[in-house]
């Protein structure tokens, strides 16, 4: 079944009613693929509350000049790009599809605040804040300090946009120390009498990663109305907080396109274990069957010398795209995920002719803070 989200936030606003009551879904099993395991695209993930932050869907774009960029020129393979950073809310990024379903988990349990984190320049602390002034809720932000002296009280980019969108607090703690952190917050405001709702650090659990089931349904409906003259052999995407690998891995499932995913932290058998986890989690969240480790591709050859640290590659790739297409990606995770992307060109991975799918996920603001390093 398909929804038009249009219509829903249309019927929704007529009704006065609240999106997430308008929108409801159902799980089915869908039909088997050749393997026995269920089709992603069969996913019916209507039973489940959501918000609609975005109308209508992202496009789905060749990049002709950056395919033919250089060197790349030789290797024959057609770059296409997927523009989730032209989600909706304050600029966009993948975190907004989460929030969708984030979002409307809290205001179900009658959360009347919010409290999540992210790393000092997180893109999801930015689109909750969002959320959350679209809601009506107070936000609670615990930022990581994960490169140490990264935390600037003055910082641009999206530390700004923190204080720009009324963050009610904002709490700097060290390397690991989050999930504890919003728990004492959380017990804190309880205390208050208030009743507040924890969202993980990426938005990246069972709950939010469900955006990215239905992001991969989408792609799929507009590579099948392509699929006359273009086929589609493999979606790269940026590997972090693990959810949209996840979401990707199980919406793709039976279309034959593997997802490929760029680790911008972690070694490949740590992030294919965390991104492995979080499938399982949310394929049974979905009705769906396990998710098997050769599902899961990640390459790690991209991080550098660690999170968040620009690369020569990456700021290369971050110039390249701007200066041929017009389009930002960010330093800490579509950079390093687009170089990934050129460096597996380079190394021959992909034969002539193919077409990639770059799944862009946003975080341009972060160019604002990080440009002494890109310049």
């Amino acid at each position: 079944m398909q929804v038009d989200t249009r219509m829903v936030v249309a019927l929704a606003a007529v009704a006065e009613e609240s999106v997430d009551e308008v929108v409801a879904c159902a799980v089915s099993e869908g039909r088997k693929t050749a393997d026995g395991v269920y089709d992603g695209s069969e996913l019916d993930l209507t039973r489940f509350p959501r918000r609609v932050y975005t109308n209508g869907v992202t496009a789905l774009e060749p990049l002709p000049r950056v395919s033919r960029w250089n060197d790349l020129a030789a290797y024959g393979v057609n770059i296409w790009i997927k523009r989730d950073d032209q989600l909706g809310l304050v600029m966009g990024g993948n975190k907004t599809r989460k929030l969708e379903f984030a979002m409307a988990d809290a205001l179900k349990a009658g959360a009347d605040c919010v409290v999540t984190a992210g790393a000092v320049q997180s893109n999801h602390a930015r689109l909750t804040l969002a959320a959350c002034n679209v809601e009506q809720l107070d936000c609670y932000i615990v930022l990581e300090e994960r490169v140490p002296g990264s935390f600037h009280s003055d910082a641009s980019g999206n530390y700004y946009l923190y204080r720009l969108l009324g963050a009610k607090n904002i709490v700097v703690v060290g390397t690991g120390e989050a999930a504890a952190t919003m728990q004492t917050l959380k017990h804190e405001l309880v205390a208050q009498g208030r009743s507040p709702y924890i969202i993980p650090g990426g938005a990246s659990d069972e709950i939010g990663a469900k955006g990215y089931v239905r992001a991969a349904q989408e792609l799929r409906e507009q590579m099948n109305a392509l699929s006359d003259t273009i086929q589609f052999d493999a979606v790269v995407c940026a590997s972090g907080s693990a959810g949209t690998h996840a979401g990707m891995v199980l919406g793709m499932r039976g279309s034959g396109v593997p997802v490929i995913g760029v680790s911008t932290r972690f070694d490949e058998a740590k992030q294919q274990n965390a991104v492995l986890t979080l499938s399982n989690k949310l394929a049974h969240a979905c009705g769906a069957q396990p998710v098997s480790p050769s599902e899961v591709q990640v390459v790690d050859k991209y991080v550098g010398p660690g999170y968040s640290l620009p690369t020569r590659e990456s700021t290369q790739a971050i110039e390249v795209l701007a200066r041929t297409q017009g389009i930002l990606l960010d330093p800490v995770y579509t950079g390093k995920a687009f170089a990934g992307l050129l460096g597996l060109i380079r190394e021959g991975h992909f034969r002539p002719g193919t077409n990639v799918v770059f799944l862009h996920t946003g975080g341009s603001p972060a160019l604002f803070e990080y440009q002494p390093l890109t310049e």
